[in-house]
């Protein structure tokens, strides 16, 4: 017959349970199964744990892991959670897991127990695992449809994240009228359409000057950006030469051969600026797409005789 186990003397760390306690408390379901955590088994029965443990070692033959189980590491850190760390969980170490005891368990330990309450504490213990057993089955629909409801809450999440991102993608401008002092709509639109661009960015503009540098650096990485303006553009080359160091590659070239403004992104998207970037906002102007691809063609041949420099 199995040694009487050590009883908690008043020094130990682990406390006793109060009177007002339900066991129903201590009982978790883990691996699908219901159990209780061998430091609140040595409570219930007035004992330290690692003596409860060394009795199931000892009689490890009547211990099957339908029985009892250690817990692995992610189990114990779900165990901090849900119990709160000033558990004597928090200071178990990986080489004292906690065992977990089921219904079974709990029952072939009473009766290594010697102690004057193990009789009635096995009793209450088993009382409550009937009790757990019952309200989870009478219970399981309602646990299976809220597991259902959880499923189709992150599911629909996801819906909807997609449906924004569509929405998103769908939100190309084609057309935008901005009225004088919008002056920050205007840049914002802008940048907008820099952001859009993976490979390249042109724009013409004859008046353009250095607060086109900062919507600029909104560009994705990489992304090669030419300049086509005129003698009466304020842009100096040592601005260039500032902004290159950080957000390369950006070129520009001197023409005369256009009056009007217009973004190229990737050699694809093709924009009609009514005002220079410099003036957006003063004025009433508007931002137009052109999407006929033989114009977008020609622009394309016209830059091509350009030298850039």
């Amino acid at each position: 017959m199995e040694k009487e186990l050590q009883k908690v003397d008043n020094n130990n760390v682990i406390e006793y349970l109060d009177d007002n306690f339900d066991i129903k408390d201590l009982i978790y379901t883990i691996r699908g199964k219901q159990v209780i955590l061998d430091s609140d088994v040595a409570r219930l029965y007035h004992y330290q744990t690692k003596n409860i443990n060394k009795s199931m070692k000892r009689n490890i033959e009547r211990f099957p892991e339908d029985f009892c189980f250690q817990l692995n590491e992610k189990e114990l850190e779900e165990r901090w959670f849900q119990i709160g760390t000033t558990s004597e969980l928090k200071y178990r170490s990986e080489k004292y897991l906690p065992y977990a005891y089921t219904e079974q368990g709990i029952a072939m330990l009473s009766g290594l127990l010697k102690n004057e309450i193990a009789i009635q504490v096995s009793i209450n213990i088993m009382n409550a695992f009937v009790e757990m057993r019952k309200f989870l089955n009478n219970n399981g629909q309602i646990f299976e449809r809220l597991t259902t409801l959880e499923y189709k809450q992150i599911e629909n999440e996801k819906n909807i994240k997609q449906l924004f991102n569509m929405f998103k993608k769908e939100d190309d401008i084609k057309q935008k009228i901005f009225y004088e002092g919008q002056i920050w709509d205007s840049y914002s639109l802008i940048v907008d359409i820099i952001k859009k661009a993976k490979n390249k960015i042109l724009i013409i503009d004859n008046y353009i000057d250095d607060s086109i540098l900062k919507m600029l650096s909104k560009k994705n990485k990489n992304v090669e950006v030419v300049i086509l303006t005129s003698n009466k553009s304020t842009i100096q080359n040592t601005d260039i030469q500032k902004f290159n160091k950080e957000y390369p590659a950006l070129k520009v070239a001197k023409t005369n051969k256009f009056h009007d403004r217009f973004i190229i992104i990737d050699n694809k998207e093709l924009y009609h600026c009514g005002a220079s970037i410099k003036d957006m906002g003063n004025r009433c102007f508007g931002i137009n797409k052109i999407e006929d691809s033989e114009i977008i063609c020609n622009f394309l041949n016209i830059i091509k005789s350009i030298k850039i420099i």
